[in-house]
């Protein structure tokens, strides 16, 4: 459903996505734009010119943007650097509402790209995207991000303005949800999990009712939160990740720049993936329940960020790869019968790889392993948690 610009309070304007009658105007200053104008060659490179301009031509929506440019462009990007992108869980889905996706955060650009392609293809429905502003390092990315209907989320308000802006998001996933019938993905956390230990930030339920009253599990429940698993056979970005602790450790002070998230993305968009899978759990429902006996709000949102993990764990889809990385991590043989030897051979011979890649000063190539085993082994190990077959 669009949204009519009379119809949306002004205090969205700083973090919502473009609107309809916005669009053919946005269009053609990014056709003027000299940083852009390489970009859309590259990602229309297997669109004749003059289909180029009949493509952009027949742009008037936001939708019309994600259904033409985003889902064709994804396509592509799967069929060059995946093995598959499949989901499950779907048809479990209530389609009479739209609902909140959290999910597990693996890759800057693609969880929510592939996602786009999932949600396309089940329900002809695109969700709007939450994306952090630190990463919108350029005007036209910030122009290209919100013709993709996603929504910013400011990163370092000062502290004075950190409440006022959490509110002002949490208000405009609301009426994404309550008001325009436009369904939401938002990462489970601030950041990817650099371990793979994927955990939901309290803080992030928090953001997510203050727009809904002061009861949690009410406020909670009308987002329809539905907690999703995104399972990467093969992390493109695990050896920069495992370069990002090895610096942190070498040096507690060290900051990213946007460099190394521009890296990051480039990498994550163009590294191999092998099979991904998307697993969409059950909505979140009896909130009252799971937070009854609990002392005060704060432990009410650990508890329901706990319900969230614990869905996402049990959805994951395991590789080969990750029973290897478990026996290779902890020694011994717990998870033979879960892979053969060309399997093992083949993730020990990826493994290498990766650290191959890894140039800097004071390499410490057992840290590295350990911490890219650890990427792989840990959504075995929380799986195995959430199913109470270990403790």
């Amino acid at each position: 459903m669009s949204t009519d610009k009379q119809t949306l309070p002004a205090e969205f304007d700083d973090i919502r996505p473009h609107l309809d009658h916005e669009v053919r105007e946005v269009l053609a200053g990014l056709r003027q734009d000299p940083e852009f104008i390489p970009f859309l060659n590259q990602i229309l490179a297997d669109v004749p010119q003059d289909r180029q301009e009949e493509v952009m031509s027949n742009i008037h929506s936001i939708r019309d943007f994600k259904a033409m440019v985003v889902y064709h462009v994804m396509n592509k990007l799967a069929a060059k650097t995946t093995f598959s992108v499949t989901s499950s869980g779907k048809s479990g889905l209530d389609q009479s509402h739209k609902h909140t996706f959290i999910s597990n955060h693996r890759d800057i650009i693609l969880d929510s790209a592939f996602l786009n392609v999932v949600c396309y293809e089940a329900f002809e429905g695109l969700p709007r995207i939450a994306i952090g502003d630190n990463l919108l390092i350029r005007p036209w990315i910030r122009s290209v991000v919100r013709l993709c209907d996603a929504f910013i989320v400011k990163r370092s308000p000062s502290v004075r303005e950190m409440l006022k802006e959490s509110l002002t998001l949490s208000k405009y996933i609301r009426r994404s949800i309550t008001n325009d019938e436009e369904s939401v993905w938002i990462a489970q956390r601030e950041g990817r999990a650099k371990d793979s230990d994927d955990r939901t930030q309290p803080a992030l339920l928090k953001m997510l009712a203050m727009s809904g009253g002061t009861d949690v599990p009410s406020a909670l429940e009308e987002l329809h939160i539905v907690p999703l698993a995104i399972s990467y056979e093969y992390d493109p970005c695990d050896y920069l990740k495992a370069k990002e602790m090895l610096q942190k450790r070498l040096n507690p002070d060290y900051k990213k720049t946007q460099m190394d998230d521009f890296v990051n993305m480039q990498q994550g968009l163009a590294g191999e993936k092998g099979r991904v899978h998307y697993c969409f759990g059950k909505e979140l429902k009896g909130l009252a329940d799971i937070v009854e006996g609990c002392d005060g709000k704060q432990e009410q949102f650990v508890r329901i960020a706990e319900a969230i993990d614990r869905e996402i764990h049990r959805n994951y889809r395991l590789y080969p790869g990750n029973y290897v990385a478990y026996d290779l991590l902890y020694g011994g043989e717990k998870f033979r019968e879960m892979y053969s030897d060309k399997e093992r051979a083949k993730f020990e011979s990826y493994l290498q790889g990766q650290l191959d890649k890894i140039d800097m000063e004071h390499k410490d190539i057992d840290f590295l392993t350990q911490r890219i085993l650890e990427m792989y082994a840990n959504p075995l190990i929380n799986q195995l948690k959430a199913k109470g077959e270990l403790r």
